[in-house]
């Protein structure tokens, strides 16, 4: 399976999807930090990617998502934006509704 194949499936598999630098707990940039802690504080489960151990990922995702940065939050399947997005809308209320109504859909799916 190519990078491409391996970033569409990721993508498809997980609702919601950080690509990130290090790991919620261990973020190794400040801006993953940021993204991981808003997600966090939504209360529900998301997946991540760790691009610093996958260098084949970090250097094809921002050609495929047309998105130069890190970190990146896929719900979805559909880019949402960076650290900057990611927290401006934690702020106004708008990505913990997001998370949660996605996660409750996926929930549901699940039990079904």
């Amino acid at each position: 399976m190519d990078t491409i194949e391996r970033i569409k499936q990721q993508i498809s598999e997980n609702p919601i999807l950080l690509y990130m630098k290090g790991s919620p707990k261990l973020p190794s940039c400040g801006f993953s930090s940021q993204a991981s802690q808003a997600l966090i504080a939504c209360d529900e489960k998301f997946a991540y990617v760790d691009i610093l151990q996958n260098p084949d990922i970090r250097a094809e995702l921002p050609k495929y998502a047309d998105w130069p940065t890190f970190p990146q939050l896929w719900i979805e399947g559909e880019l949402i934006g960076g650290c900057d997005i990611i927290l401006e809308m934690y702020q106004q209320g708008e990505l913990q509704k997001l998370v949660k109504e996605v996660a409750a859909k996926h929930a549901t799916a699940d039990e079904k």
